[in-house]
C-alpha cells in the first residue's frame, strides 16, 4: 500500500525515459488520490506517457496491447471523469471521443466490456451535464 506522500517517491524511482513504468504507475496513483486536481494530474501523466509505450513494453505487467490501455485511459474512470467532475466538459467531450476511437484496440473480453460501459456512462453523464463551467466560468 502506498502511504500517503510516497507517491511522488515512487514516481521519482523512474526515469523519463521509463514510459511504461510511468504510464501504468500514473494510471494506478489516480486511483489513489483523494484530490481530485492530484487525481487528474497523474491521469494525465499516464496519458502522456501511453504514446510512448510499446506492447513489448507493457508485456510484463501483463497488458497485452498499448494500444488497448489507451481507451481506459482517456475513460479511466478519471480523466474524462475527472474533467466531467471539475466542470471541464468540453475536455471531457475530447477525452470521451478519443476514447471510443480507439475502441477497436480493446479485447472483447471482460475488461474491453467494462471499458465500453464506462465509455457509455461518461457518454451519458455527458449529454446531461451544464455548460462547461471550467473553461466559461461566467456560466
Amino acid at each position: 500500500m502506498i502511504e500517503t506522500g510516497d507517491e511522488a517517491t515512487c514516481w521519482d524511482r523512474t526515469s523519463e525515459g521509463d514510459h511504461a513504468q510511468r504510464c501504468v504507475l500514473a494510471h494506478y496513483l489516480a486511483d489513489l488520490e483523494s484530490d481530485l486536481a492530484a487525481e487528474v494530474g497523474w491521469d494525465q501523466h499516464a496519458l502522456a506517457s501511453v504514446a510512448h509505450v510499446s506492447d513489448a513494453d507493457l508485456a510484463p505487467v501483463g497488458i497485452p496491447a498499448a494500444a488497448g490501455l489507451a481507451p481506459s485511459l482517456h475513460l479511466n474512470v478519471n480523466l474524462g471523469n475527472g474533467y466531467l467532475r471539475q466542470g471541464r466538459t468540453t475536455q471531457a467531450r475530447d477525452q470521451l471521443n478519443a476514447g471510443l476511437a480507439a475502441l477497436s484496440a480493446l479485447p472483447t473480453d471482460g475488461y474491453g466490456a467494462m471499458i465500453c460501459r464506462g465509455l457509455t456512462g461518461l457518454q451519458e453523464r455527458l449529454t446531461t451535464s451544464p455548460p462547461d463551467a471550467y473553461d466559461n466560468p461566467s456560466h
